[in-house]
């Protein structure tokens, strides 16, 4: 059976194959590959340009370009090579390290320096930096920006109803009024919020041999700043450095990178059931596609497909995001391997996260609020009044304010003839009674408006 996206065992690479492409050039196999070669180059050159490694003097800025160009030209066919390569030696880092020798040797200047392939390195040096550079690139060029787009879209959402009055429902049941568009800014807000301790966390690397303390570096240059050298290539790949390590880095920031992407997700599940919940009660209408079919049996069905099916990928993202924040930082004594494939799946637990985040934002751009419902849910519901009458009654000293409105409407339907009847039978100053009595339920919406307009 070939492999492609309807034998694809996982759906990241069949059903929504074409939604991960930015995360599959990533996480892929290859993309480790190439990640993994980026840095053993970076530390060919790191080695070159130390005045104490005199072995690695001479070498010419084309014989330094024919290294750079190893990584920077590193194709899908050459990551087939690699793992030709790793068939025989079965060990996916040495056969990195044995491609790059083979390519360096095509060149006179590198013949004799092939042994500072991969100088004193374990492989979890190499892998360390590699997924530190690939989490680095979803987060910064995929993620965020999809992120930052979903957030402006429902600002612009928020700006558009702030003034669109609509019924509360706590606890499912009709409450205090409010305005759509402010619904949506308490969202905006708390993704801005979310999306920033992601933006935050420090990605970090290290570079220091088989148990954190340099070693072999030490064995064969004894005169060489090595935590210096270490550092200054770590920040070189845009990453920040960990001195203190064993075999394997921490992973403390990945569990930080993990768990502030499943708190996103969170608030995207929040919102996702917050809409399927909107649009199953009336408030929103969904655009009708051409062609498009709702059900197999009934004709008429519009679903909620999109917001269901981020609810769904969101899940299952964060069931791998908390499962590798918990499991990830820890590791028996210098190093065990279970987190090595562990972190292969890294790619798809990101990788179901990007695509929830852009049903979701296929989901708002197929509504439509309907205005006429939210007007008649509102004129529906009197009794929504009970709230500001019975504070008013408090502030004029009324005795047992509460109590009364909640005689006259606890599990009650009032209609305005009954709300005003009982306003005017209230002792409090007649400028108070008129302005109740011009209070209705779609307006009765407090500072929302403009707690819509500010986010």
């Amino acid at each position: 059976m070939s492999l492609n996206t309807l034998t694809a065992l996982s759906p990241v690479d069949g059903r929504y194959a074409s939604r991960c492409a930015e995360l599959r050039s990533l996480f892929s196999e290859s993309g480790l590959v190439r990640a993994r070669v980026r840095v053993e180059i970076a530390w060919l050159h790191a080695l070159a340009a130390n005045p104490d490694v005199p072995e690695m003097h001479g070498l010419s800025a084309d014989d330094l370009e024919a290294a750079t160009q190893v990584a920077a030209s590193f194709s899908e066919a050459d990551a087939a090579a690699v793992k030709v390569i790793e068939r025989e030696t079965n060990h996916d880092v040495k056969a990195v390290e044995y491609f790059i020798r083979n390519r360096l040797a095509e060149h006179p200047a590198w013949r004799a320096r092939l042994e500072f392939v991969h100088f004193a390195c374990t492989s979890e040096d190499i892998n360390n930096l590699a997924y530190a550079l690939l989490c680095l690139q979803a987060r910064d060029e995929v993620l965020l920006p999809r992120l930052d787009g979903l957030t402006e879209a429902l600002r612009a959402m928020a700006h558009m109803h702030a003034q669109d009055a609509m019924m509360s429902r706590t606890h499912g049941q009709p409450a205090t009024p409010t305005t759509l568009g402010k619904e949506v800014a308490v969202f905006v807000h708390r993704l801005r919020a979310a999306c920033e301790r992601l933006r935050a966390v420090h990605v970090l690397g290290k570079m220091n041999g088989a148990v954190g303390n340099y070693n072999a570096h030490l064995a064969a240059y004894p005169g060489v700043d090595w935590p210096g050298l270490a550092r200054r290539l770590v920040e070189s790949l845009g990453l920040q450095w960990n001195p203190y390590t064993t075999q394997i880095e921490p992973h403390d920031w990945m569990a930080e990178y993990f768990d502030a992407l499943a708190r996103i997700n969170t608030v995207l599940i929040d919102l996702s059931r917050d809409f399927w919940g909107y649009i199953s009660v009336g408030c929103f209408r969904q655009k009708v596609v051409a062609g498009e079919v709702g059900s197999s049996t009934m004709p008429h069905k519009v679903n909620p497909i999109d917001f269901e099916n981020a609810e769904g990928n969101f899940g299952v993202a964060n069931a791998l995001l908390r499962f590798m924040a918990e499991k990830l930082p820890v590791s028996r004594w210098q190093r065990d391997l279970t987190d090595s494939t562990v972190q292969r799946n890294i790619g798809v637990a990101l990788a179901h996260t990007d695509i929830a985040i852009q049903s979701v934002s296929r989901g708002l751009a197929r509504l439509e609020v309907d205005h006429a419902h939210l007007a008649a849910e509102l004129d529906a519901n009197w009794e929504l009044l009970a709230e500001p009458i019975q504070t008013l009654m408090r502030r004029y000293a009324v005795p047992e304010a509460y109590e009364q409105l909640k005689a006259l409407t606890r599990g009650r339907r009032l209609d305005a003839g009954a709300v005003a009847a009982f306003i005017d039978g209230l002792p409090i100053p007649a400028d108070e009674k008129r302005r109740l009595h011009e209070l209705t339920p779609a307006t009765y919406v407090g500072l929302a408006a403009r707690l819509a307009r500010d986010v």
